[in-house]
């Protein structure tokens, strides 16, 4: 039944050109016919477009002989009778004008990244494939198209993975267009932006925009392509006014409007001359403002029927997917949510990129009323959820995770300003929920779950809910679903911060659901005055304290009953902190005791709230307050353990050393829009180097604890035949 329902969907693509070509000689010769075409298609029962950034050219196995058939296998040959019904390919366009088709309007990617430090075992095979007649984008249209797939050209429209480069050390993937034109980016490497990143092209140029036209319409003429990608969620930023603060201006928009407006135009005029449509589908933001004041009026491409297919979302979501899907509905395009893998970091029992997370966001999705599902960053071609997001019909009676977020990362980065436009709930080790005595706290989850049809299946549901609290809190957490009240939480055997608690089926709603968390009086009087986390440096730290992503160039030991933390390296992530979402209330009081030997560079203990931040320096000869430098104090920290003590409360910062008050910061624990609810120490940032040994780190975060991740599980299993 699956598979059938798996290749009724493929098999509406040619019927839908029948159905409009037949009766013309088995072409499309009139712009009405042609239209009329274009929307059929848009809505084909089409389950997953998969997004391949094009790393299998760019990264092809050093050793390897390059051949079609290995190129493909990369990611693309087993893609064939899956769930997979459109690969939206991007020949790199990372720097813009870099491309690894066979392009006469860019240039033709040919440097190799071993030549610049970067996977020594993997080699650039663009030219190789050019000159063996195919290059790697006419291999996937011809492969899509001979397993009954579509085929999309997918162009980064401001990818700025080259924002590394420097004038002395040039990234590998920083095109000669930007080095003959620096004026036409948004920025320099020494006067970055506030947002975004400066090695964006500035799409205000008229240049810009003539060139971005040309390397599309070069594609739509050369290529079989089924339809374009117009990805602008990779990079975001687009317009110097965005990058430093403001927001676009009705030109701005109007230029962006005027660029979609003659691509639909001239995917219109290819598609008379070929005979068959071109579709257009665009990446943005999942909010109509947000992406209005980047400079994209998306209402606009749609009423005016610039767009086919809408793809939302990416580094970070503002909106429930319904809200994706009645924009869609409303101008008759096709609706496809965005599963980009989650970035979310401190994750310890449970992960969204599990097999059961992926499950549960496809049936979040498919719930909403989605056409597909589009898919970001997932490259191998044999894993088996192909066979099962596709449909909602394939994922009944399969188990899944529920979170309340999936994306954490924050649209200020691009937009002054946009998280004011985010609506849905953020909870996760990055955006904990701070729980008080006596207060309720709400938050809700989506759960897109089918359990009707799941029992109709012969499947019976089990559901528990996962709440990460500190252990010691535990008996105090109370929990209500939908008004009901759970029964008390049962502590995870091996994860201590993890508590249970089983869920009635039908306490749930499909769709979202309210959670209500209660924190009951503690069993004494004197728990405030105690230490909430505590790290001892004769041995690691626990899952407790979450560690940065490793590096080659980190190392972190135990020595002589200290832990060391030594950041050897000034490349992009070389750092190491250690996280704790402390709780911490705006305002109130929170102290952090740590007992530290310097030995050099730079380390810190940083500390937020979730409104403001800030963090103190160890230096050799000095300690600091970061964001005022000038309050400071000149000491050999390099000599033996010193005891430092930071007190918080209100905007104060008081910094003791040895149990003497060294720094007075009254005031200075100001708001920033980067911070979170988090204590942390450990070592340097990316371009700094520092090494220390931590004996022992004490926190006290206001007496009250965060719940750091909640998730509901749902299990299945064959009801017993009687």
């Amino acid at each position: 039944m699956r598979d059938a329902l798996r290749r009724f969907g493929h098999s509406l693509f040619p019927l839908v050109l029948v159905v409009f070509a037949g009766c013309m000689g088995g072409r499309i010769h009139t712009l009405g016919a042609l239209r009329e075409a274009r929307r059929a298609l848009a809505f084909r029962k089409r389950g997953i477009i998969l997004n391949n950034d094009g790393c299998d050219v760019l990264y092809f196995p050093r050793a390897a002989e390059c051949t079609p058939e290995a190129f493909l296998d990369l990611r693309t040959t087993a893609l064939a009778d899956t769930q997979v019904s459109a690969i939206s390919y991007c020949t790199i366009s990372s720097g813009f004008s870099n491309f690894t088709h066979d392009t006469k309007v860019g240039a033709v990617l040919e440097v190799q990244p071993a030549s610049f430090g970067v996977l020594p075992n993997r080699r650039n095979v663009t030219r190789e494939l050019i000159e063996q007649g195919a290059d790697c984008l006419k291999l996937v249209v011809d492969y899509a198209h001979e397993n009954d797939m579509e085929a999309f050209w997918s162009m980064r429209m401001n990818d700025t993975h080259d924002s590394g480069s420097k004038p002395e050390k040039l990234h590998f993937l920083y095109p000669k267009l930007k080095q003959d034109h620096p004026d036409w980016l948004v920025g320099t490497p020494f006067e970055r932006t506030k947002h975004g990143r400066w090695s964006s092209v500035n799409y205000a140029l008229p240049e810009i925009r003539e060139l971005a036209f040309g390397f599309i319409e070069e594609v739509c003429e050369n290529y079989d392509v089924d339809g374009i990608e117009m990805d602008f969620f990779r990079h975001m930023c687009y317009f110097p006014s965005v990058a430093n603060g403001g927001k676009a201006s009705d030109e701005e928009r109007a230029m962006m409007t005027g660029l979609v407006r003659r691509v639909r135009a001239m995917t219109e005029r290819v598609g008379l001359e070929r005979g068959r449509p071109i579709l257009v589908a665009v990446r943005v933001a999942d909010s109509v403002e947000f992406n209005r004041d980047m400079g994209f009026d998306l209402e606009r491409w749609l009423q005016d029927g610039l767009v086919d297919l809408l793809v939302t979302t990416g580094y970070f979501r503002l909106n429930p997917w319904h809200h994706t899907v009645k924009l869609a509905r409303k101008y008759g395009v096709a609706s496809f949510p965005g599963m980009s893998e989650s970035r979310i970091r401190g994750e310890t029992r449970f992960r969204r990129n599990s097999r059961e997370g992926y499950r549960g966001r496809a049936a979040n999705a498919w719930f909403a009323g989605a056409d597909g599902l589009y898919y970001f960053n997932s490259f191998n071609p044999k894993n088996s959820l192909w066979r099962e997001l596709g449909s909602a019909d394939t994922l009944v009676g399969a188990n899944k995770l529920y979170f309340v977020n999936i994306r954490d990362g924050n649209p200020e980065s691009w937009l002054a300003g946009g998280l004011a436009y985010r609506t849905i709930k953020m909870l996760s080790p990055k955006h904990g929920l701070v729980l008080e005595e006596g207060t309720t706290k709400e938050t809700e989850i989506m759960i897109g779950e089918d359990f009707a049809a799941a029992r109709r299946a012969g499947f019976e549901p089990k559901l528990t809910a996962c709440m990460r609290v500190p252990a010691a809190w535990a008996s105090q957490l109370g929990l209500r679903v939908n008004g009901h009240v759970a029964p008390p939480a049962a502590t995870v055997k091996n994860h201590a911060d993890w508590h249970d608690v089983t869920l009635d089926p039908a306490w749930l709603v499909r769709g979202a659901n309210k959670l209500e968390f209660t924190l009951a009086p503690p069993p004494s009087t004197d728990a405030a005055q105690k230490w909430t986390a505590v790290f001892e440096g004769s041995k690691p730290p626990t899952k407790i304290w979450s560690p940065d992503p490793s590096t080659g160039n980190v190392v972190c030991e135990v020595r002589d009953g200290a832990f060391r933390i030594a950041d050897q390296g000034t490349e992009l992530g070389n750092y190491r902190y250690y996280r704790h979402p402390w709780g911490k209330k705006p305002g109130g009081k929170a102290v952090i005791e740590a007992e530290i030997k310097i030995v050099s560079g730079i380390s810190s203990l940083i500390f937020g709230d979730g409104e403001c931040v800030d963090r103190v320096r160890f230096h050799p000869d000095h300690i600091n307050i970061h964001y005022n430098k000038k309050m400071r104090y000149e000491m050999d920290t390099t000599d033996g353990f010193h005891t430092y003590r930071v007190e918080l409360e209100g905007n104060d910062i008081r910094v003791f050393v040895d149990g003497t008050l060294r720094i007075d910061a009254k005031g200075q624990f100001r708001a920033y829009p980067s911070s979170r609810n988090q204590m942390c120490f450990g070592a340097a940032s990316s371009g700094e180097l520092g090494e220390a040994l931590w004996r022992a780190v004490r926190v006290r975060g206001g007496g009250a604890p965060t719940m750091v991740d909640f998730a509901v599980r749902v299990e299945y299993a064959e009801k017993t035949q009687e």
